[in-house]
């Protein structure tokens, strides 16, 4: 025999019923909570105790860092699904899989550039051009890697800027390593006289990249000089010479300045000229003359008081 119930008697029945289910859940879901902060907690134990043990003796600091992110975020996952299966909400898990999948192809399209640089981001973390303090140019940014994390790179200029390059730029732009074997040569550009000797100075230049102990000299790298060009009124020599990159910014600079010192000292100590510039004035017979004026010298009217 069928009963008519009221709308009121419904709802109360229905609102009775899903509030015991609800009771008879609640211990479930307080396990799953408890089981995911366990998890949370967990993780970061075990990163912290990653980056303390293991961290400081990894020969690839960039890649600990990274494989230290990854582990914790996987981590927390499995915590949060081994937590909805504990709290009986196995359905909501599989959902959550299942629209993570579809919002996933969503979201790819929405933010390609996020998800490229994610990808970027794990391809470098495994085969990657730079190590950390490594000094590196990427188009116009250059500067000393800090970190690498999922999305950008981390680098600090030599005028103290922190700059963020987007994994997929370090990924499919060419990268230059100032400092990947340790090894970087400095050139530079002295001009002499053309009265003066070639051989001589070239000898004497040698001498004194030779006497600098900071200039690496072996069977490989080479400190060398050059004739370079006969401008207009020198006879340029252009000097190679190899430095150690530990600090690339210190050396490259303060050495090279050093260089240059000593060698255009050891220049006028023995006599060669140095000669700036020359312009040139030419006066052709369709123009007028130039007016010129000379000043007395102050010690010719002097010898004449």
């Amino acid at each position: 025999m069928f009963l008519f119930q009221s709308p009121t008697q419904t709802i109360t029945q229905a609102v009775d019923r899903y509030y015991h289910e609800f009771l008879e859940l609640l211990p479930k879901i307080a396990l799953g909570i408890f089981i995911i902060v366990a998890g949370v907690l967990i993780a970061q134990f075990i990163t912290n105790f990653y980056k303390r043990r293991i961290l400081k003796k990894a020969n690839d600091p960039l890649m600990a860092r990274f494989l230290a992110q990854a582990i914790k975020i996987i981590l927390i996952l499995i915590a949060i699904m081994i937590a909805l299966q504990v709290a009986g909400l196995s359905g909501i898990a599989a959902g959550i899989l299942t629209a993570a999948g579809g919002a996933a192809i969503i979201l790819g399209f929405a933010f390609q550039d996020i998800g490229k640089n994610f990808l970027a981001g794990i391809i470098l973390a495994f085969n990657r051009p730079f190590r950390i303090n490594d000094t590196i140019k990427i188009d116009s940014m250059f500067g000393k890697v800090k970190a690498l994390n999922f999305r950008y790179t981390h680098i600090k200029t030599t005028d103290g800027r922190d700059i963020y390059i987007p994994n997929s730029d370090v990924l499919t732009k060419p990268v230059e390593n100032y400092t990947a074997d340790g090894f970087f040569r400095l050139e530079f550009v002295v001009g002499i006289g053309y009265e003066n000797n070639i051989e001589q100075a070239k000898i004497l230049i040698k001498e004194v990249l030779a006497n600098n102990t900071n200039i690496i000299e072996d069977e490989t790298h080479e400190a060398f000089v050059i004739e370079d060009e006969l401008a207009a009124s020198t006879i340029n020599l252009k000097v190679f010479f190899w430095i150690n990159t530990i600090d690339y910014r210190v050396t490259s600079s303060v050495l090279r300045g050093l260089v240059i010192k000593e060698v255009k000292e050891a220049l006028d100590l023995n006599g060669f000229n140095l000669p700036a510039d020359i312009t040139e004035l030419k006066l052709y017979s369709t123009e007028e003359d130039i007016p010129l004026k000379l000043r007395k010298d102050p010690r010719d009217l002097l010898g004449n008081s």
